[in-house]
């Protein structure tokens, strides 16, 4: 006779009440926030040196907001024939707000992006991947 025995591994949940009051986290450890897909835009006649200029000044937004505790993930998409560009996720709750944070990007004034936005609900230790993020970079964008 064969017989197999299964082994549980319990595991101790250490909930920590004042870090998940500091990130605003419900009592699944989730929050609010605004997911961004950023598309190639309508501006195809820009300038390679207009284009670059714009990027910097894509980037610097991107670590301004990131700075502000409002953008949490940001990231291009490798090449792919959809037009995808990149994500923002936003640390905040309304698609409203989101788009205010997107009119401070000079490559999306400039129609070089266009932003897509939608809500989202994720775990709200997400937040501390900027401070995460400052730990392991060796270079600054």
């Amino acid at each position: 006779m064969f017989c197999c025995e299964g082994f549980s591994q319990e595991t101790e949940v250490k909930f920590d009440e004042s870090l998940a009051k500091s990130l605003n986290a419900d009592e699944y450890g989730m929050k609010k926030y605004v997911f961004c897909l950023l598309k190639s835009g309508t501006n195809k006649t820009a300038s390679k040196e207009e284009t670059q200029k714009l990027f910097e000044g894509h980037m610097k937004n991107i670590n301004k907001l990131a700075k502000e505790g409002k953008l949490v993930v940001a990231g291009p998409f490798m090449k792919n024939d959809r037009n995808y560009r990149g994500i923002y996720i936003f640390n905040v709750e309304t698609v409203q707000e989101a788009e205010a944070l997107v009119a401070t990007d000079p490559a999306i004034q400039a129609k070089l992006l266009e932003a897509e936005l939608t809500p989202w609900y994720a775990t709200a230790a997400l937040q501390e991947t900027v401070k995460i993020h400052e730990k392991i970079s060796k270079k600054k964008m």
